[in-house]
């Protein structure tokens, strides 16, 4: 896939941006840079692979530390909320801004 002038002021334009023309040859050519890499990624035969947890787990065994889920904070709900404008059933309440 590659894109053009063309298309690059069409994405600038949908961005909102003013580009120079020298800014849109740039743009241009990493944005073309980019995909030709994916096209390198993409052709690449990944059949019968796992996918790593971590990176170095292709040479080594990677043990994750993980610590266990238990709450350290005390619950203080109320006391939080307590200087909300509007509280229901726990939850704060906030005006409607999406119609």
């Amino acid at each position: 896939m590659s894109l053009t002038s063309a298309d690059i002021d069409r994405i600038a334009n949908l961005a909102r941006l003013e580009l120079s023309s020298s800014e849109s040859e740039r743009m241009l050519t990493q944005i073309n840079g980019f995909f030709d890499l994916v096209e390198k990624m993409r052709a690449v035969d990944t059949a019968g692979l796992q996918p790593l947890a971590h990176p170095v787990a292709c040479w080594q065994d990677v043990v994750l530390r993980l610590r266990e889920d238990a709450a350290s904070e005390p619950n203080q709900r109320e006391a939080n909320q307590r200087n909300a404008p509007a509280v229901e059933r726990g939850l704060f309440l906030v005006p409607k801004v999406i119609e």
